[in-house]
């Protein structure tokens, strides 16, 4: 229940908290209230639900996003109430509700988003949109131009409820935020190579449960995807590969070969410039979201 003497952004932030998006008042500027005397320069240890998780058990609202909460007797605590009076602006955090934030912060971000993205609800900003996904991850800022990913360990500005329904999060947005080397190899030549290039077939797949053709068709189209990448983007694309990859092979009773075509997916990554650690990072990380996600 919201108390009747709440007004302004306070208001809007207990009717937030009641949907379940823990929320912080922010200052001019859109900036979160600056730490307390003995939170400053994080010598309290931080709060345990950060990073760098620490004892810091402060009443006020300190540590940024880390601070958001939906406790209604917080957000009206003698605490927080010197906040509330000078906010300008309400923000949440995506993460600690499930969701994830794609900011696009100019028209050209949101034609992107429009032919590469699946629709769901949108909020008009100042600059742009925030399109909202069911779904958290890690967050990443300018993942490419005009474009950052708000979810885990970060907060989005509160701009209305928007329109339309919400989607579920998918891989392509996922794999923005795997990074790749910026610095693109001198002369043609790569950063790093396999001495060999591996192969998937039988003899190291003998548990698996899809056909050769079925596999070999998977996998040529995601080499294909990878290697168009030559200007940018291999990393990432190299990401989702391995993640759809991953994904057929959930259900396999025995061995199916996963390191293989992992190995495949490298050396495509590394044939358009992406230094070799880069590329083995991203193929892990696209089989590891799926064995996070299966288990």
């Amino acid at each position: 229940m919201i108390p009747m003497h709440a007004k302004g952004h306070l208001r809007t932030a207990l009717w937030l908290a009641e949907l379940g998006l823990p929320v912080i008042p922010l200052r001019e500027g859109k900036l979160p209230f600056g730490n307390c005397p003995g939170c400053t320069r994080s010598v309290c240890g931080d709060r345990p639900h950060m990073k760098a998780a620490g004892p810091c058990q402060c009443s006020r609202p300190c540590h940024g996003w880390a601070a958001a909460t939906t406790d209604p007797d917080v957000l009206t605590s003698p605490a927080w109430a010197t906040a509330w009076r000078q906010a300008e602006a309400v923000a949440y955090h995506p993460g600690g509700a499930g969701l994830t934030v794609v900011d696009l912060d100019n028209q050209d971000a949101i034609g992107w988003a429009r032919q590469n993205l699946p629709a769901t609800k949108t909020v008009a900003t100042t600059r742009g949109e925030h399109w909202i996904y069911r779904g958290a991850m890690q967050s990443g800022n300018k993942v490419r131009p005009g474009v950052d990913i708000k979810s885990t360990m970060q907060y989005a500005r509160w701009y209305g409820p928007g329109t339309g329904p919400i989607t579920a999060l998918p891989d392509v947005i996922r794999a923005l935020v795997v990074k790749e080397e910026s610095t693109r190899p001198l002369r043609g030549e790569v950063d790093s190579s396999s001495p060999a290039r591996a192969t998937w077939d039988r003899s190291v797949a003998t548990g698996c449960r899809h056909t050769d053709a079925f596999v070999r068709t998977g996998l040529t189209r995601g080499l294909a995807r990878i290697a168009a990448c030559r200007e940018e983007g291999a990393g990432s694309t190299a990401y989702g590969v391995a993640r759809f990859l991953a994904n057929q092979h959930t259900a396999c009773p025995g061995p199916c070969g996963l390191d293989a075509l992992g190995r495949q997916v490298i050396d495509a990554a590394v044939a358009v410039g992406v230094p070799e650690p880069y590329a083995e990072r991203a193929v892990e990380r696209g089989f590891n979201a799926v064995a996070v996600r299966a288990s």
